[in-house]
């Protein structure tokens, strides 16, 4: 069977919906869990900043490591479908105990977050880092990578609203009023998803791309072409930028509506009165992950038309401007609120599809120069960045709300705090974002440079 033949709409799916399983932890964690902590489990937010950062900080280690156990895994289903089977459970069980709040001091309590956050961060990496690397090896065709990954990030976003409509619409219902039982059953209810989701990707894809043949094959060399390869360094850096603006956005969004938009004006009526409290927050969380979703479709045409590095430009440009000029809008302007919110997320839905769609073009790229392709090791920058991005922006959130004197359980809202709130939801991620069009500026896999080393690497495989 060919290696470059265009991928069948089941196994695309099946492949979606890896994305899904993974973004069902992900959307969970990064809204929710900041707020959980902060204010249903009890911790301070510069202790939850410290935390955040600190987990994220050494995940990054365990993503190159785990990186280099997919690329040497051996089976009969081959090197990274395997770890969606053997990770499906631990992974649903992770996401569980990140919710669950035992009755222990201050500081058992803490112990135990950080207990519970370095098992999910392990869970994740062994689920999500083989999982990206997979989209590597099922084809060698450039363009239906591309399509391959907005398949995916259709998942991922679906993903994103299960996480969303089931944490605003179950916790309040399965904890009638208590939240920290809320939040552990609804947990329940999303690690099953979760778990299902990842086992269909295993049995619905398969691995196609084989590497040039080569007598090299050590730990060394695979490190070396590594920090050689140019476009997979300015990649890490902008999936660092792209997805710590992505996180602080997405963070910053429960304390945005919780204590700054005047949610009881209730201008969408009954729709919201299911989340409780967060009602509002959630039919705005959910708006942007729809159009997120819509952004998925537009990808593969625009990617056509402009290029992946000028698209990338572009995306960055249009959605940090929208961003920052919610930072100008009063509270009763929901409207406005939401119309701001979803042109900047149109934008940020294109960016990981071009990214993951780029560390492809990557791994090809080292096979071409190195006649060696460590996709695996290569796709660990797609997860570390998400990671250890996910752990700046978490700790970016919570320390500014933490220098602008957050309190949670405060009944009147100071000007104070309200402005580090603000701040959060605009100005900060969408200047973060900006320096991430530097790096694209040097990149170096242009369409022209990609056509060139796809035609190159299929005489090379065809001698094999």
């Amino acid at each position: 069977m060919s290696e470059k033949r265009n991928l069948s709409i089941k196994e695309k799916i099946g492949y979606a919906l890896g994305d899904t399983a993974a973004n069902i932890a992900w959307r969970t964690i990064g809204p929710f869990l900041p707020i959980f902590y902060t204010d249903v489990f009890g911790l301070e937010a510069a202790a939850v900043a410290v935390l955040l950062l600190v987990i994220r900080l050494g995940d990054g280690i365990t993503d190159l490591i785990m990186g280099n156990i997919a690329d040497r895994t051996k089976t009969k289903w081959g090197k990274f479908r395997p770890w969606l089977l053997w990770t499906a459970l631990p992974f649903g069980v992770a996401l569980v105990l990140q919710f669950t709040t035992p009755d222990l001091s201050l500081t058992g309590k803490l112990i135990w977050a950080y207990g519970t956050s370095i098992f999910y961060t392990l869970a994740y990496t062994a689920n999500n880092v083989p999982y990206s690397a997979l989209m590597g090896v099922m084809t060698s065709n450039v363009k239906e990578r591309t399509i391959l990954s907005s398949y995916r990030f259709f998942g991922a976003y679906l993903g994103g609203i299960i996480a969303t409509i089931g944490v605003i619409s179950l916790v309040d219902f399965l904890g009638n009023g208590n939240e920290n039982i809320g939040y552990q059953y609804t947990m329940y209810i999303l690690a099953f998803i979760l778990a299902s989701f990842s086992l269909v990707t295993f049995y619905t894809t398969r691995e196609r791309v084989k590497p040039v043949v080569t007598d090299k094959n050590n730990l060394e060399e695979d490190y070396k072409d590594l920090i050689g390869n140019k476009p997979w360094l300015i990649l890490l850096f902008i999936g660092f930028v792209f997805v710590t603006y992505n996180i602080i956005k997405q963070s910053s969004a429960m304390y945005y509506f919780s204590h700054y938009v005047n949610n009881e004006q209730n201008i969408f009526g009954d729709i919201i009165q299911w989340g409780g409290k967060n009602g509002l927050a959630g039919v705005y969380i959910l708006s942007l992950l729809v159009i997120s979703m819509i952004s998925t479709v537009f990808a593969p045409a625009l990617t056509k038309f402009f290029g992946k590095v000028k698209l990338f430009i572009i995306s960055i440009l249009f959605s940090a401007a929208a961003a920052a000029a919610m930072y100008w809008l009063e509270p009763n302007q929901i409207y406005s609120i939401f119309t701001f919110g979803i042109i900047s997320e149109f934008g940020a839905g294109l960016m990981p599809i071009l990214f993951f769609a780029m560390l492809g073009d990557a791994a090809d790229y080292s096979e071409y120069k190195n006649g060696r392709r460590a996709t695996g090791l290569i796709f660990s920058a797609g997860t570390f960045s998400m990671k250890f991005g996910g752990g700046v922006a978490g700790a970016i959130t919570l320390g500014v709300l933490n220098w602008y004197n957050y309190d949670g359980k405060a009944v009147t809202k100071t000007a104070e705090m309200l402005e580090g709130i603000k701040l959060n939801m605009s100005v900060i991620p969408a200047t973060f974002v900006l320096i991430g069009i530097v790096a694209l500026l040097v990149y170096p896999l242009t369409s022209k440079k990609m056509k060139e080393i796809e035609i190159e690497l299929e005489k090379k495989r065809s001698k094999d």
